[in-house]
């Protein structure tokens, strides 16, 4: 069931890709709030200080300084007040062993970060649309995949 506003949570390091994501929220017809943290540690200690307040949607960068996407990813579901956080791999890689893992670690859907505007804005709408109705359970290996 699709909610009427969304708390999102983005952990990138690339400054221009948060502000696309965030210019992307802006026009697409779901209501969000957005929150952002650069690197691997700063979600961490986001998500432990905020555990009785999580979003409820991480979109999490693979290729993040000082603990990367895939550390955290590992660290979120070994962590038993975190583990049902439903993740999106927001990556622009698209190494299909790099994503068989992170099926298989327990991401929610994988988007590769697309390079057009439209498409990015219509990716999101699509997770935040399609991810909803089996309660951002992983959905069978051939859907894991989001695409524009």
């Amino acid at each position: 069931m699709t909610k009427e506003h969304y708390y999102l949570l983005l952990a990138d390091d690339d400054e221009d890709d948060c502000l696309f994501f965030k210019e992307a929220l802006d026009e697409i017809t779901i209501s969000t709030t957005l929150a952002v943290v650069h690197d691997g540690v700063q979600l961490m200690n986001y998500l432990k200080t905020n555990s009785t307040n999580l979003p409820d949607v991480l979109f999490l960068d693979l290729n993040m300084p000082l603990k990367n996407g895939l550390e955290c990813l590992a660290e979120i579901k070994e962590d038993e007040s975190l583990k049902n956080l439903p993740i999106i791999i927001f990556s622009t890689s698209l190494d299909s062993e790099i994503v068989d893992n992170l099926y298989l670690k327990g991401a929610s859907f994988y988007i590769r970060k697309p390079g057009e505007f439209s498409k990015l804005k219509n990716v999101i709408e699509k997770a935040l649309t399609i991810a909803p109705v089996n309660s951002f359970k992983q959905p069978e290996r051939a859907n894991f995949i989001l695409q524009p």
